[in-house]
């Protein structure tokens, strides 16, 4: 079955870096498009951050552009978010996606996730 199990969050101070891992299985991992996307308490689901099947082309999210990148190892079957800069409006709980196709705002498999934090 579809599995995607995100790990790296945590708490880190404004200014900081986190990496986080989205490791996939049950599926051809190389074959999907893949989106990172972020959720706090009131407030509706972001997309932040969007990979093409190889890698070649990503989309980001106006708020993160420039601090995030996205990035992906097919051979490893496992997705990264390299999150820096990191601001409080930051803070949220951070889950990867399995996309329909590219720079597509939906999914039909989702990790868990796991919760960034980001306060002094």
């Amino acid at each position: 079955q579809v599995q995607l199990v995100e790990s790296g969050g945590g708490l880190v101070q404004p200014g900081g870096s986190l990496r986080l891992s989205c490791a996939a299985s049950g599926f051809t991992f190389s074959r999907y498009a893949m989106n990172w996307y972020r959720q706090s308490p009131g407030k509706e689901r972001e997309l932040v951050a969007v990979i093409s099947t190889f890698g070649g082309s990503t989309n980001y999210a106006d708020s993160v552009k420039g601090r995030f990148t996205i990035s992906r190892d097919n051979a490893k079957n496992t997705l990264y978010l390299q999150m820096n800069s990191l601001k409080p409006e930051d803070t949220a709980l951070y889950y990867c996606a399995r996309a329909p196709s590219y720079r597509r705002d939906d999914f039909d498999y989702r990790g868990q996730g796991t919760q960034v934090t980001v306060s002094s």
